[in-house]
């Protein structure tokens, strides 16, 4: 095992660049996601580390160790891909007990390997040739191979993408169990912020090529440092809503703009937004724009309370209709602060932006 570290990383293609200038440290024996859109410049930072691409400037570290000039055996990584890669022919057991072969003798071979496979829940199927496996079930074998070898750093890169959806969930809590047990330094490539949230300890957003925001992935949530994150994490992302600089609570946000000089932007979830059916002390009556929709349980509500219109989620069993006037509220402590930029601001004061680590 070996915690990753990156100093100034860069990759281009021609006048493209796909990784401006990173810096980052991964900790050792943690799970660290790479989160972003397609295009972000995650891939490519998973191969440089993996030494499959050369970086155009910039270190990579494991441990002491500065590995950019390495070749991918020398840094000892395992790497999973978006899609499975099996030894046609060969049973589970002899997937994963390949490249051991020659460097362990025989009963700590069969150990490790039936160690391993019970670990990805594969052992029923151990002397069963591959060909005769699920999609989801090979994949399994992939990872099964990758963690036998004990590796100093496990990689992969989106290894759900080309599997069944009504197979992810088995495979999602294969990886889950995996990332319990096995204390190994992994970085996982995602654009599923679901997936990052379950999985990791830190997760790393990444939008063109830039790392935008680093740390545990509910301090990410609960106080993004760039507009960006505060929209892409959150089904849906946050509301964002100009209005005027200084407010201090959700009433006063939702009175709008009229006449404001000094104008500011604040973000807010939409869980966090309190609904009533009925008038309650500093609720503001707000409008249903539209139907509701059911969202993971729970209701997504259109709203529109004077000039602004926003999101907010309510319990499934809380029923709205389409023009009907409900009473809104949010907590002074929920509102999140950015420049025009888009960076955060340390509540809302213009100039200072949040540096702690839940970004306030």
């Amino acid at each position: 095992m070996a915690g990753v570290r990156l100093v100034g990383l860069t990759k281009r293609f021609g006048t493209m660049v796909a990784v401006d200038n990173l810096s980052v440290e991964f900790p050792d024996a943690q799970v660290t996601c790479l989160l972003g859109p397609s295009g972000c410049g995650k891939t490519t930072l998973l191969r440089m580390i993996a030494g499959l691409e050369q970086p155009t400037a910039g270190q990579i570290f494991f441990d002491r160790d500065e590995v950019a000039e390495w070749s991918s055996s020398r840094r000892n990584v395992g790497m999973v891909f978006q899609s499975p890669v099996v030894y046609p022919g060969l049973t589970v057991f002899d997937n994963v007990a390949l490249p051991l072969r020659g460097t362990l003798p025989g009963p700590e071979l069969r150990k490790r390997v039936g160690d391993v496979l019970e670990l990805v829940e594969l052992q029923a199927v151990a002397q069963r040739k591959v060909d005769t496996l699920g999609n989801a079930e090979r994949q399994k074998v992939s990872v099964a191979r990758a963690v036998a070898r004990r590796p100093r750093v496990l990689l992969f890169d989106e290894p759900v993408t080309n599997i069944a959806a009504g197979e992810r969930i088995t495979l999602k809590r294969a990886f889950k169990r995996l990332t319990t047990e096995v204390h190994l330094t992994l970085v996982y490539v995602t654009h599923d912020q679901t997936e990052a949230m379950t999985l990791a300890d830190h997760i790393a957003v990444m939008q063109d090529g830039r790392l935008v925001q680093y740390g545990p992935p509910r301090a990410v949530y609960r106080a993004p440092r760039d507009r960006f994150v505060g929209w892409f994490l959150g089904n849906p992302g946050m509301n964002f809503v100009q209005t005027r600089a200084g407010i201090e609570d959700g009433a006063a946000l939702f009175a709008g703009v009229q006449g404001a000089a000094d104008l500011a932007l604040v973000g807010f979830r939409p869980e966090y937004v309190a609904v009533s059916p009925v008038p309650e002390p500093g609720y503001v009556p707000a409008r249903v724009v539209r139907a509701p929709i059911t969202v993971g349980g729970q209701r997504l509500l259109t709203l529109q309370a004077g000039e602004t219109t926003f999101k907010a989620k309510t319990h499934y069993r809380q029923a709205y209709t389409a023009g009907q006037t409900v009473y809104v509220n949010l907590p002074a402590d929920q509102l999140r602060w950015f420049d025009p930029a888009g960076a955060a601001l340390l509540r809302g004061t213009p100039g200072r932006r949040g540096t702690g680590p839940d970004g306030e």
